[in-house]
This record gives structure tokens, sequence and C-alpha cells, in this order.
């Protein structure tokens, strides 16, 4: 089942991280401005993550079994529309990323149909598992612009189409949901209500939007930036972002492996101290070889873990019957912080021709996130405990 729901979370999330690799040539092709270019890659973003909030509510009602063959069915649509018809023209392309967010949405479902499935003391680490099917946007990196490159612009769009359409038949013959599931008889709104309430619910939002968020942000504006501040060649830059997002996905449950095991607050704050510190020194544009690299490479590795570890912790401190619904918070959360950065960044290099600033004020929310986890998480975590 945690194999079955990881391939299905990788494959929405290829779906959903399509337009990215092609933003740069979507640019030249139809003459937008960076802000619009950033836009572009943005609205499916701020669609799937918002999104999360009533399908993880409707993952705790209805399961996995029945909801991950529905939300890659439904992705299936604006797939099609971007790859055919979509990509002529701005608005549509707005249009058709509005809809593609629907893929973004499948996280939600995927952290209680899989926690569900394994004891307390492993949830850390299955779900960090799960999450490493978001290198579905690795997926997009290594093989938009090439099979654009061999085909047509509608190749990778039919290519994806095709391969959610048949994880949508197999899921519904073979996923199956925990035994002794029981559907919450409240409302969704009720419910929803109820998880807003929950302390749990504002904490792990807050820090999710900074990892995950940190995450997203660099995924889907990645190639744009090392294109403009290092000159590099469109493909070049897509194969630095798989790079960038497989070592973060190799590192997800690597994060939640380790909140399994140690202080999980100390763990989460340990990743946000090396964001931190990579920011900062992006910030000064070193060169790419080597400095540059590497510092992408640890705040990809950071940003990986820390979102495992965010994880990790929402399955130590949230009820049982209110997972899917928290994960649905958390996760737009997590989206909505990889939203704004693509945003700030295009709008600040537009006035200053300088990526600086935006990369410390990500050191600096990194910061105060990492202060945060060891004064309120940590004395959350330990009330939970006692």
């Amino acid at each position: 089942m945690l194999v079955l729901a990881t391939v299905g979370f990788a494959l929405n999330f290829w779906a959903w991280a399509l337009l990215s690799p092609l933003a740069p040539r979507l640019r030249d092709e139809l003459g937008l401005n960076s802000f619009q270019e950033s836009l572009v890659v943005a609205v499916p973003v701020i669609v799937g993550s918002l999104g999360r909030i009533p399908v993880g509510a409707l993952a705790d009602r209805y399961g996995g079994r029945l909801m991950f063959p529905v939300v890659s069915l439904i992705t299936v649509v604006p797939v099609l529309f971007l790859g055919l018809v979509g990509h002529s023209a701005l608005a549509a392309l707005l249009i058709g990323g509005f809809f593609l967010g629907v893929g973004g949405t499948v996280f939600a479902v995927g952290v209680p149909f899989v926690s569900r499935w394994f004891p307390p003391e492993q949830q850390g680490l299955a779900i960090g598992v799960y999450g490493m099917g978001m290198g579905g946007t690795a997926i997009s990196a290594l093989t938009t612009v090439q099979l654009v490159d061999m085909g047509d612009t509608a190749t990778p769009f039919l290519l994806c189409a095709a391969a959610l359409a048949a994880y949508a038949i197999i899921a519904w013959f073979l996923l199956r949901d925990a035994p002794g599931r029981t559907a919450p008889t409240e409302s969704m709104t009720t419910r929803l209500k109820q998880t807003v309430r929950l302390p749990a619910t504002w904490e792990a939002s807050a820090l999710y939007a900074v990892a995950f968020g940190g995450f997203v942000a660099f995924s889907v504006y990645l190639p744009s930036y090392l294109r403009t501040a290092y000159d590099l060649s469109q493909s070049d830059a897509a194969t630095r972002m798989a790079g960038f997002v497989l070592l973060a996905v190799i590192m997800r449950p690597v994060g939640g492996w380790l909140v399994d095991r140690f202080n999980g607050p100390v763990v989460l704050a340990t990743t946000l101290g090396f964001v931190v510190a990579a920011a900062a020194v992006q910030a000064t544009t070193p060169g790419l070889m080597p400095v540059g690299t590497i510092a992408f490479l640890v705040l990809a590795a950071a940003l990986g873990a820390g979102s495992g570890a965010t994880f990790g912790l929402v399955a130590q401190i949230a009820p049982p019957g209110k997972v899917g619904s928290i994960t649905g918070f958390v996760g737009a959360a997590g989206g909505l912080g990889g939203f704004v950065p693509p945003l700030v960044m295009g709008a600040i290099y537009e006035s200053t021709a300088d990526y600086g600033p935006g990369l410390l004020a990500l050191a600096a929310v990194a910061l105060a996130a990492l202060v945060f986890t060891l004064t309120v998480v940590r004395r959350e975590v330990a009330r939970q405990r006692s």
C-alpha cells in the first residue's frame, strides 16, 4: 500500500510540475516578463496548496482507496488541455495551471492513508517514504524539455496523462484502506472547525511553510534563477533542478526516521540551521562551482529532511481521527510557502537585478522557524507525551 500510494503521489506531482521546466521557453515564445513567468509556475502551486484543505477532510471521510484514483483522473483533464491547446497564450496557461493544481492536492490523501497502515513508532519513516513521491517534480525536470525537443510541446503532457489514467485504473483495483479504518461521522465543516482549533495544526503549518515551502519555491523557480543568475542553458538549468529535487527527496525519509528515534524538535531545528547558513551564502551569488553548487545541495538536503521531520512531528501530536484534516492545513501551508517566494524573487529581480535580498529573507524566516521550534513546538511535543 505504501508503494502504491508513493507512486500515485509521484505521478500527480509530475503533472503538477509540468509547467516549471518550460517556463523559460514559454517566456521567450510568448514574450512574458519575469513576474508573468513566475505567475505561470506559481498558480498551480497555490491551487494545489489550498485544495489540500478540503481534500484532506475528504480523505478522512472516504479513504485513499477512493481518493487516489479520483484525484488522478481529474488531473488528466488539465494536463491534456495544456498539452494540446493551453500553451499558446498566457490566459490559457493560467486557466490550465489553475486546474493543474488539483494534482498537488494528492499529498493530503496519502498521509492519513499511509499513517493508518503503520504503528506510531514507524509513522515518521513511513510518511517520509511516502513523501519521496515529491520526486515527481524531478521526473518533470529531467524529461519535459527533452521530450519537447524530441517531439513537440504536447509530448510530455500526453505521456503524463496516459500514466495518470493507467495509475487510476490500477489503484482502483489494488488499493485498500487499512483494516479498522472508521470514517468520521461529523460533517466536513464541523471537522474543519475542530481542526482549526488545534494548536498542532498551526504549529506544524508554520514549520511546513518554511521547510516544504522552501523546497517547492526552489523546485519551481530554480530553472529561471540559474538561467538568469548564471547564464545556464535551459537544459542545464532543468538538470540541476532535478538534482536539487532528487537530493531533497532522498533526505525526506531520513528526516522522518530521525524524528522517530531522536528528539523531534531538535532534529527539525538542526535542519533549519543548515537552511539559514546555506541561504545566507547563496545570497552573495557566489560562483556556481563549487560554492554555489554546495550551497544549493545543502539547501536541498536540509529542506528535504526538514519536510520529513515536520510530518514526523505531526504523526506524534495529531489526534488519530484528525490526521487527514490536519495534513490538509499543513500541506496547504507548505504549498503557500512555495507560492510566495517565486513571485517575490521575480519582483525583486525585476526592480533590483539582484536575487540576494530574496535569499536573505529566506535565511531570516528559517531562523525565526528555528527559534519557534526550540520553544513553542518543543513544549507542545513534551505536553503530548506527558
